[in-house]
């Protein structure tokens, strides 16, 4: 789960990291109230989505008046912000956050991410801050200083005192940026992050090592720990399929095809995807049923994949182990009589109970494609739905 620039700052501020004064606001009127009530004469004005690269899509703005603040927010709220990281739908903006402006002379970037290699919390830092970390390493992979932390003590003082050594930091500032990488790893671990980003981290002019911004991103699974951290969420920022999928307990990821997925187990998902694309078609979405699909959750999981209005076609693709091919095609029938679809549905079975499976789908006397195999499903599918397409364009000639 992301959370918003602001409200990694609240979090990190508690844990000890230095964050310049700031305030949200929800309308231009607001922005320039919160202006004032921070004083100085420059301030920032940052769109709040979820996504990075928001100052080169015209998402950060430096105003000078209160004027400045109005006529930018007024270009912000209610647009979309397309960065190299929403896509071309974007993402909306309905809040933006207004900083005093800081005057620095040195930029740096920390990050503290999960090492899937070493099961061990890698916190990534570079000199060369300000600019996103893949083009750092790109153009300026010597910088870039990586340390793992050991979990049974933490980061220790020493190890956050070579990182420092390691980027630069003169020695008056050692203690400063020694109690700002030990406040990020402490919100890392307590509060089961995946994901601490400062970028930039700056040393300004008067000599204080501030984050200017912030980026938080959180283990969906350990939420139910930390309700202080799932209330943060911002739904208005996520794709509407994944956050009703995610509401059901469903894996779902929305993609851009036209024939809808309906799979028990994240490889077979991706086996089921890449099946469909072989023969000709291409997935609307990945959606794992999990292991335990009744016929309430195999009905749920139609309806999330029916509320695609691109959706012009369903596979069914269910290999029962835990699962039960029967409960699978109970599933499927119930899904159907309720809510009666307009495309074709193909379902493939196989493993526990499949022929009882098999025998409900047939008595149900609906228009379902079944199939013994997954290319069988994947041609039968792509094949439905292209005839089905030819179909629907005739009638609308006619």
């Amino acid at each position: 789960m992301d959370i918003h620039e602001y409200q990694a700052k609240e979090i990190l501020a508690k844990f000890g990291v230095a964050v310049p004064p700031g305030a949200l606001a929800y309308s231009p009127e607001q922005a320039a109230y919160r202006a004032r009530e921070l004083g100085g004469n420059r301030w920032i004005v940052k769109a709040q989505v979820h996504a990075g690269g928001r100052g080169k899509a015209g998402g950060v703005k430096l105003c000078r008046s209160e004027h400045e603040i109005q006529d930018a927010t007024n270009e912000m709220f209610g647009r979309k912000l397309v960065t190299h990281q929403t896509g071309a739908e974007g993402k909306g903006i309905y809040r933006v956050y207004v900083e005093g402006a800081v005057e620095f002379t040195r930029e740096i970037y920390l990050g503290l991410v999960l090492d899937r290699s070493s099961q061990r919390v890698m916190i990534v830092a570079s000199s060369e801050g300000g600019m996103e970390i893949e083009e750092i390493s790109a153009k300026r992979p010597d910088s870039i200083v990586r340390s793992t932390v050991e979990p049974a003590v933490g980061l220790q003082e020493f190890q956050a005192r070579e990182i420092a050594f390691s980027l630069g930091i003169p020695a008056a500032l050692i203690p400063q940026m020694v109690r700002t990488l030990q406040g990020c790893y402490r919100a890392f671990r307590d509060l089961d992050a995946t994901m601490v980003e400062i970028n930039p981290l700056v040393i300004t002019a008067d000599n204080r090592i501030l984050a200017l911004d912030a980026k938080m991103t959180f283990d969906g699974n350990a939420l139910f720990r930390h309700p202080q951290i799932a209330e943060l969420r911002d739904k208005s920022q996520e794709d509407p399929r994944e956050s009703r999928a995610a509401d059901r307990g469903l894996a779902y990821i929305g993609l851009t095809g036209n024939i809808g997925c309906i799979v028990n187990g994240a490889g077979l998902a991706m086996a089921t995807m890449d099946t469909i694309k072989l023969a000709g078609g291409e997935p609307a979405n990945f959606l794992d049923i999990g292991g335990g699909a009744t016929p309430e959750r195999v009905a749920k999981a139609f309806r999330l994949v029916m509320s695609d209005e691109n959706v012009e076609a369903i596979l069914v693709n269910i290999f029962a182990g835990i699962n039960r091919c029967d409960w699978v095609a109970e599933g499927v029938v119930q899904a159907l009589t309720a809510n009666p679809v307009d495309v074709p549905v193909i379902v493939r079975l196989s493993g526990t109970n499949v022929e009882e499976g098999q025998k409900i789908l047939a008595k149900s006397g609906l228009p379902i494609i079944r199939a013994n195999t997954l290319m069988e499903a994947a041609e039968r599918a792509v094949t439905a739905w292209k005839n089905d397409r030819k179909q629907n364009t005739r009638m609308r000639a006619i």
